[in-house]
């Protein structure tokens, strides 16, 4: 039987926390999502200022890169290089950038999604949760 490594709350903190650290050091106002290998959310916060309706988007980034084990912006560009049928694809919200997998060894445990800012800043804060994890 094969095992996998699983995001536990001290690593969930130290993402939001690295992220948030990101964030406010730009001057960026967001929210922040961390979900699991399945798309379950495991911890979100909005900071101050950031718009209401950035609180689900980050959720809906997070698990499309979770659900897809790749970056969402991978699908933002099939989208805009001209398969607009993808959009109907099943469960997937989230098809902007700023949803990054969480990969150890070589397995996605979970992702991080981002959202307020240009999508490669929060592509960018998303990244600086995940090396929180040092991998």
């Amino acid at each position: 039987m094969k095992q996998k490594h699983i995001l536990e709350i001290a690593d969930v903190q130290a993402i939001l926390a690295a992220a948030q650290q990101e964030a406010v050091d730009n001057g960026w106002r967001v929210a922040i999502s961390v979900v699991d290998d399945g798309g379950h959310l495991l911890g979100t916060f909005r900071l101050d200022g950031a718009a209401p309706m950035t609180a689900g988007m980050s959720h809906a980034k997070a698990r499309t890169a979770a659900l897809g084990r790749r970056e969402s912006r991978l699908y933002e560009e099939i989208i805009n290089n001209g398969r607009t049928a993808f959009l109907s694809a099943p469960g997937l919200e989230g098809l902007l950038e700023g949803g990054v997998p969480i990969v150890v060894d070589g397995e996605c445990i979970g992702a991080v999604g981002v959202s307020g800012v240009k999508s490669v800043e929060d592509a960018q804060i998303a990244r600086a949760g995940i090396a929180a994890l040092g991998h």
